[in-house]
């Protein structure tokens, strides 16, 4: 634990400009970012006494071991940096909103030259419309399903588009009305994207006219006798109503708004969003996040509207934007971020609380929405936090630990018979996998099967990246060994970002026994590290071994440090696994050309294409190479010499009458290696 004084910046060094400020750990990961109108009073309100700070800022000020920050202009230049360095360095210590998948727009892709309805999901794209989000895709399809019979816009991917070009024929919906055909030119390229612009505007709202149109022109069939007509417009307004009816009308004059309401508590808080687009709700989004920095309702309202909108870059319109944004209290201050909003949406954003009338009614049920959303995280979620807590507790005090392992990484070895030896590393912080931190390392510094060998390599080579990046601090020196680590291995970033190797453990946790525990100590040990401490889990009794240790530590079966332990192992043990089968799947499945110096997939096809056969191309001349287009004399020669120097494979044989079929024209193309016919064997993990 830091001392705050010790790194507290000296009186009057800190600018009273508006910025933004970053803390950092001992290891110089950010593990908070805030933003401040003015720095000096914000960054002195944290180096007073502990005891007259919130619990949780005394943690971070404990924690941290540095502070620096970065002065801007304005405020709401601030907002945005401190958005970004959010974004890019994760801190630990910031409000984080979990539970937040992609949820599903309808989107219109008018950036086509035949535009094209269809579901998406993630960053919005340059030149396509979005209505949304919804709950469920299903509620996308249904919407669209009745829509289609008023407007035949297409919904075929790209390649089935381009297949009902080439035969002259259309779609299942092309032949029942349910898509204008435009593949086949049933109707052109205008038609099709007027189709497409009038779905839109039913979408975004403008409903009443196309309806009082489309009666009219009922009215008209009928007068003059075109029953059959008049009858499919009368059936095409009731699809329009009945979708129209999926949306109730809850605020009038055709609003666009979105409206944000927040439940809490002292731990969690809950963050609803209702997308009100044409006065209809379009829309429901919802988040979850643990409060772990001191934060009231107006910081976590700010830190929504960083979430829901700040995913368009600083010079692209984000039209999800809607011009009212109705929330149950304004930021502290609320002209930056009103401001902030504008720019984005490129006109004024109305940023308030609803006082009186229909949005005040609506507010109070988003607020109920999201209490009833918080109660039911809760319910999840509680016994879960408990759980991760103890079997941290429990795992501490059986490895008689310092403090509890709030992050673990664990290593497992897999290799099939000795070949394609490949090693996993996962992490798990505060209990959770962390994905985006998994490394996957091929054993390169000798042939065959040595799990304990390849341990010691593995952890040599992780820990030395980590040192490597402490050198550039000052704070380590890195031996004096040969890097074998491949290209892209080490960490990459100086900044404090989450990437790489740039963090140590507070456990390691080897699959294996004895000799695995001893291997990867010796590896520490070599390197002079002593602060990472280190066990095994051995797959037989499920023990705990420690290094130095005759005698292993048995936990109860019931114990959740254990669980916790096993799931560590069994998800390094599926990282390593699939890596594995991968690399002896892509091994198996490589052909001759493939390991031809430059000579790419499109010059590989048309090489076999031009011959017909692998036989027919390995019995070129350099002359006849040269012939096929895209292939130089450099090129001939190098792959003239590559087939040369390869045995041909061995003759095809009738398995049926035991026949040596000769014809070149029966050799199968590539790829030509195939699974080797042997005994069935385990892969060793």
């Amino acid at each position: 634990m830091a001392d705050p004084s010790t790194y507290r910046p000296a009186p009057g060094a800190i600018p009273t400009s508006p910025g933004v400020y970053k803390f950092r750990d001992a290891h110089g990961r950010v593990i908070y970012v805030g933003k401040a109108k003015s720095l000096r009073p914000r960054l002195s309100s944290y180096f007073q006494d502990l005891a007259g700070l919130h619990p949780r800022t005394a943690t971070m000020v404990t924690t941290a071991a540095s502070v620096e920050w970065t002065v801007v202009a304005t405020e709401v230049e601030a907002l945005q940096l401190e958005y970004s360095w959010i974004k890019e360095f994760d801190p630990r210590f910031n409000v984080k909103y979990r539970d937040d998948k992609s949820y599903p727009e309808l989107a219109v892709t008018l950036n086509e030259e035949y535009p094209r309805v269809q579901v998406m999901r993630g960053a919005h794209k340059k030149g396509v419309r979005y209505f949304g989000p919804y709950g469920h895709a299903w509620a996308i399809r249904e919407t669209v399903d009745l829509l289609l019979r008023v407007f035949p816009v297409r919904t075929c991917s790209n390649g089935v588009f381009k297949r009902a070009r080439q035969v002259g024929r259309p779609c299942l919906l092309g032949y029942i009305g349910k898509c204008a055909a435009p593949c086949v030119g049933k109707v052109s390229g205008d038609e099709h994207r007027a189709l497409a612009e009038d779905f839109c505007d039913f979408m975004a709202g403008r409903t009443g006219n196309y309806l009082r149109r489309l009666e009219e022109q009922m009215q008209e069939a009928a007068a003059e006798m075109e029953y059959e007509k008049a009858a499919r417009l009368r059936d095409d307004i009731g699809a329009l109503k009945r979708a129209m009816e999926k949306n109730a009308i809850v605020l009038a004059d055709a609003t666009d708004a979105d409206l944000l309401a927040v439940a809490e508590d002292e731990l969690e808080a809950a963050v609803q969003i209702f997308h009100v687009r044409g006065g209809r709700v379009r829309g429901q989004r919802g988040w979850v996040t643990d409060k772990v920095e001191d934060v009231d309702t107006a910081g976590l309202v700010e830190h929504a509207l960083q979430q829901l909108y700040g995913g368009a870059g600083p010079d692209e319109r984000n039209e999800s934007v809607p011009r009212e944004v109705l929330v149950p209290a304004l930021p502290e201050p609320a002209a930056p971020v009103r401001e902030w909003l504008s720019g984005l949406r490129g006109s004024q954003v109305d940023l308030r609380i609803p006082q009186r009338g229909d949005k005040k009614d609506l507010m109070a049920t988003v607020q109920r929405n999201a209490q009833h959303a918080l109660a039911l995280h809760k319910t999840k979620r509680a016994s879960d936090l408990t759980t991760r807590s103890r079997a941290l507790q429990e795992i501490a005090d059986a490895l008689e630990l310092d403090s509890v392992p709030l992050r673990i990484e664990c290593y497992d070895i897999s290799h099939l018979q000795g070949e394609d030896v490949v090693a996993s590393m996962v992490v798990f912080e505060d209990g959770l996998a962390r994905k985006s931190e998994y490394r996957r390392f091929q054993i390169k510094g000798f042939e065959g099967q040595d799990d304990v060998r390849s341990m010691h390599e593995v952890i040599s080579r992780r820990f030395r990246r980590y040192l490597q990046e402490r050198e550039q601090t000052g704070e380590w020196a890195v031996p004096e060994e040969p890097d074998e680590d491949r290209p892209g291995d080490g960490p990459r970033s100086e900044d404090g970002r989450p990437k790489r190797f740039a963090y140590p453990p507070q456990l390691l946790v080897v699959d294996g026994g004895q000799p695995q525990v001893a291997a990867a100590r010796r590896a520490l040990d070599e390197l002079g590290i002593d602060d990472v401490a280190l066990c095994g889990l051995a797959k037989r009794l499920e023990e705990v071994w420690l290094p130095g240790e005759d005698d292993p530590v048995v936990l109860p079966r019931s114990s959740e440090g254990l669980y916790l332990l096993q799931r560590v192992r069994d998800e390094a043990h599926r990282f390593a696994i699939g890596y594995q089968r991968a690399k002896r799947s892509k091994r198996l499945t490589a052909g001759e050309l493939d390991s031809v110096p430059g000579l790419g997939e499109t010059r590989r096809q048309a090489l076999l294409k031009h011959f017909g056969s692998l036989k027919k191309l390995r019995a070129a001349t350099v002359d006849e190479l040269c012939a096929v287009p895209g292939i130089g004399r450099r090129t001939a020669e190098t792959v003239a010499a590559a087939l040369s120097s390869r045995t041909p494979a061995a003759p095809a044989v009738n398995t049926a009458t035991g026949e040596i079929i000769e014809d070149g024209a029966d050799e199968a193309p590539e790829p030509v290696a195939a699974a080797p016919q042997t005994a069935p064997s385990q892969e060793t993990p």
